[in-house]
Parts: C-alpha cells; sequence; structure tokens
C-alpha cells in the first residue's frame, strides 16, 4: 500500500510561489529557555526534542537590520510609491557587490516587508493577490529561460515546445491579473551582454518590466564589471536604475569598528543558549572580522554553525575555540589565510641591543 504523499510546501524553494509565500508570511518563533535547573533535569529523549526547535531557530536565525538592508528597503519603498501610477517608463532598483555582502538577504527582505505591508494595508483583499514575484536568472541565460523562471514561480505549465512568445504573454497576463507590485530578479550577473543570447536575455527582461506594472529590483555580483551597463542596452538600464553597492563590512575606523560590533551585538541578541556570556562575541569582534573578512553572509555562516555546535556539543556557549572548529567560505577562508602570510614576524632582540 502507497502512503498518501506528504505535503512538501515547506522544502519549495523562494523561486516558487509556494515557498516565496512561506517565507514572506511564516514568522520566524524564537524558542523559551527551560530554568536551568529544569534544563539540568531533562532525559536523554527529552534533551533532544528540547534540542530540535533550538537547532531549527539556530539555522535561521532572524535578519539584522544592516545599513544595506535599510538602504535597500528605503530605496525600494520609495520606488514603489511612485511607480504606482506610471504607465511606462518605471524606475528600478540594482543591487550589487561582492558575493556574501547580503545582496540576496537585502532583496528579499524589501520583498517579505512589502508583501506583509501590502497584507496589512488590504486586509481579506489582499486574497488572490500577488504583491511580490522572485526569481533567479539562470546560467547563460535566454530570453525563453527567463520567461520560464517567471513562469515556474507562477506555477504555469510549460507544454513542450511552447514558443517564448507565448510563455511571455501568460506570464505578463497572470502577473498584471494578480497585481504584482515588486518583482525580484537574483543573479542577473548570469545576463552575459557580450553574447548574442545574453544580450536578447537583457531585451526580453526590459521588455518584461515594461509590459508588467511592477517595480524591478535586481540583484548580482559586479553588475558594472559584468557589462550590464555597457552599450546602447546598457545606457537603457543605467537611465531607469538606481544602484546601491554592497560592501564587506571595514575595520579600519574607530566608527567602522563601532559598526561592526554593532552587528555583531545585534546577532549575539538573538541567541537561545544556556550558558553563553552576554557581549563575549562581541569582545572578539577583532578576531571575527578575521575570520569573515568583514562579510555578513561568513559571519551569519560561523556564527549561526557555533551556536549548533553548542547545543549538540551541551556546552551551551559560543566561545573562541568553538568559532575555531567551525569552517566557513573559501573566500573567507583564503582571504585569512593572506592577510596571515603577509603579516611581518615579530623584530628579535639582539643581545647587543638588549645591552644598550
Amino acid at each position: 500500500m502507497t502512503p498518501p504523499a506528504a505535503d512538501d510546501t515547506e522544502h519549495n524553494p523562494l523561486t516558487t510561489k509556494d515557498g516565496w509565500r512561506r517565507f514572506a508570511l511564516d514568522a520566524l518563533t524564537c524558542p523559551t529557555l527551560f530554568p536551568a535547573k529544569e534544563f539540568k533535569d531533562l532525559s536523554d529523549d527529552a534533551r533532544l526534542a528540547y534540542n530540535e526547535p533550538r537547532l531549527d531557530y539556530h539555522a535561521r536565525l532572524a535578519v539584522v537590520a544592516t545599513p544595506t538592508v535599510r538602504s535597500v528597503f528605503t530605496t525600494g519603498r520609495r520606488l514603489v510609491l511612485l511607480n504606482r501610477h506610471q504607465i511606462s517608463g518605471r524606475r528600478g532598483l540594482i543591487v550589487t557587490g561582492q558575493a556574501g555582502t547580503g545582496k540576496t538577504t537585502a532583496i528579499t527582505q524589501l520583498g517579505r516587508n512589502h508583501e506583509l505591508l501590502v497584507r496589512q494595508r488590504l486586509g481579506p483583499a489582499a486574497e488572490g493577490r500577488l504583491p511580490v514575484v522572485y526569481v533567479t536568472v539562470p546560467p547563460g541565460a535566454t530570453p525563453k529561460m527567463l520567461a520560464i523562471e517567471f513562469a515556474r514561480f507562477l506555477g504555469l505549465p510549460i507544454v513542450r515546445g511552447e514558443t517564448q512568445t507565448s510563455i511571455t504573454n501568460a506570464v505578463c497576463d497572470l502577473l498584471i491579473r494578480m497585481r504584482v507590485e515588486l518583482a525580484l530578479v537574483d543573479e542577473i550577473h548570469n545576463l552575459n551582454l557580450a553574447t548574442r543570447a545574453g544580450a536578447e536575455a537583457s531585451d526580453q527582461l526590459k521588455y518584461l518590466s515594461e509590459r508588467i506594472p511592477a517595480t524591478f529590483v535586481l540583484a548580482g555580483i559586479d553588475v558594472a564589471g559584468s557589462g550590464l551597463f555597457n552599450g546602447i542596452r546598457g545606457q537603457q538600464i543605467a537611465s531607469r536604475y538606481t544602484v546601491t553597492e554592497t560592501e564587506p563590512f571595514a575595520y579600519g575606523t574607530a566608527a567602522q569598528r563601532q559598526d561592526w560590533r554593532s552587528l555583531i551585538a545585534s546577532l549575539e541578541d538573538t541567541l537561545q543558549l544556556h550558558r553563553h556570556k552576554p557581549g563575549s562575541l562581541v569582545k572578539l569582534d577583532s578576531y571575527l572580522h578575521e575570520r569573515t573578512d568583514g562579510a555578513i553572509g561568513s559571519l551569519s555562516q560561523l556564527i549561526r554553525g557555533a551556536a549548533s555546535e553548542a547545543i549538540i556539543s551541551g556546552s551551551e556557549a559560543i566561545t573562541r575555540k568553538t568559532l575555531e572548529a567551525i569552517e566557513v567560505d573559501q573566500a573567507a577562508e583564503a582571504a585569512r589565510a593572506e592577510r596571515r602570510k603577509t603579516r611581518r614576524p615579530p623584530r628579535r632582540r639582539t643581545p647587543d641591543a638588549d645591552a644598550a
């Protein structure tokens, strides 16, 4: 006997309507810590059951309102309002920068906040609407591939042999009917304008932004360096889009170091560990910057990994030793290794110098 199919909507990616809705509407629940004695007296089975929600919580961990997140939300929200009654020539936003500097987090948080605002403003009338659509540009994208990504988000069936025009028309008609207001297009660096297919995909994106009455927000790595603003096509994009650049957190000045500490403190405040001393991560600010090269993505991975390890090991605290056991992405590890190689060894004092 075949068991009934389980509801697998929990595992739908953000690039699907169901996955996006779950991301936008499901609030992260902070688990309640047991009193110390009650926690100590837990049986092994009870401790496993108690730890599971905490592991899930730290794997997700609340998003911190970094300067990038705040800037993208402010600019994006303003553009949505300005475009609300525009018939053509709508303005958009491009978020660009190095990998791991929070581009995807920033635009998805913009989308989530916008969806919640729309549903709060309209109440029951928001049912049947789709305020936000989120897609990623596939490698080597063609115009048809781009249209299929929008269709996949909407759950539109794609018939073998269906033309680019018919898919595009179906996507545009449905998004207009569902009153989409914000279109988030990630991994925009996959558009290679040096190729014919990439240039035509760029034209397709421009066409979609004209047909669909929504504010388009694009995100990608080093967008200017990828050639998106080059030539006539690039000039058209540059004239329509505001650009927000993301960067790793710097650590050179007192103000920069304070910004970094504030970020660490915000992440530390979200931890749900029994023996972690508040402020102990902030005291490791220099070490954490060295480990992550100031990238918010690497810092989040490091702290979330250390929190999970603290729960599994039973230490219930994040220390430098815990952090050393957690590997982060190769870019951060390579940057750390390079800094270590370029450091000068301490100058040894000679006996003659001591005598002098």
